[in-house]
């Protein structure tokens, strides 16, 4: 944002862009609290993003996922705490927090059963955001993101579906889904995602939790005739056996959003998949 001074922790440096001249960058691991503590001093604001697991793998070791998340983050709140940081904007999950929803689209006043470790502990620093604000005054907006996507996401990864099937289609790869496609999701762009961020930011209303997502869902044989539509290529899709963590559908109520911060998502599911393919593309040429 125009006017403030921006510092970045990261584990290593950005895959698909060369560092910025305008942000400070320190490296180093979430669980480095002497390299954390540093990074923390003299700053007001707190994007907390790091998780150390993904919904597919947390339940593998849901210990591990507790200590490197939960433990480490009460360890950054406490030193946000001591540092006099002003506020903590907590990036969560809005599809495994909330679990099997018991109504469609969801909004924040849902029910929250997470099926997953990863949700598990993405719920549970949200609660102890708020025992922080009780105990300690130390201010705290909570986002809870669809699927975001877009330029710059790794298509060579195991998360984010847009990406990774436009990396099958420009290397002329089967697309792998797991089960038979029909689980839909809600898909946000990442310049959305980001100014909903940054929104949240600012404000400084009574709400203390924001879904922020396209507030639409699609299938992911959908994706795919989207693809297909935008790439102008048919890819060979190899169906896999379903996993049961994979809920049936997840569509998140946006409404909160609006009415509070004035945001709305700009990019359509078609023009965002014609963007991630333009940058993915060039990764193969």
């Amino acid at each position: 944002v125009e006017g403030h001074t921006v510092r970045v922790y990261d584990k290593y440096e950005e895959r698909y862009r060369k560092p910025s001249q305008q942000v400070e960058y320190r490296f180093g691991d979430f669980g480095n609290r002497g390299l954390l503590s540093e990074a923390l001093a003299g700053i007001d604001t707190v994007f907390h993003l790091i998780s150390t697991s993904l919904p597919k793998t947390s339940n593998d070791d849901p210990s591990y996922d507790v200590q490197s998340n939960v433990i480490e983050t009460l360890f950054m709140l406490e030193k946000c705490v001591e540092l006099d940081v002003k506020k903590v904007v907590f990036i969560s999950s809005g599809g495994t927090v909330y679990g099997r929803p018991l109504q469609l689209p969801i909004d924040e006043h849902s029910s929250t059963d997470p099926e997953c470790s990863y949700g598990i502990t993405k719920l549970t620093i949200e609660k102890y955001l708020a025992l922080f604000h009780r105990l300690h005054g130390l201010d705290y907006v909570i986002v809870r993101p669809s699927n975001p996507y877009g330029s710059r996401q790794n298509p060579n990864g195991i998360q984010g579906a847009i990406p990774v099937f436009l990396g099958k289609v420009a290397q002329g790869e089967p697309i792998e889904i797991w089960g038979d496609g029909t689980v839909i999701r809600d898909y946000i762009y990442i310049e959305d995602l980001v100014e909903g961020i940054c929104q949240v930011a600012f404000y400084r209303g009574a709400e203390k939790i924001f879904n922020i997502g396209y507030g639409k869902g699609y299938s992911l044989n959908e994706l795919v005739r989207f693809m297909e539509e935008v790439t102008g290529s048919t890819s060979q899709v190899n169906y896999l056996e379903g996993r049961n963590f994979d809920i049936p559908e997840i569509v998140l109520d946006i409404s909160r959003a609006n009415r509070e911060l004035g945001w709305i998502p700009l990019m359509g599911i078609g023009a965002g998949i014609r963007e991630t393919w333009d940058f993915v593309r060039g990764l193969y040429v």
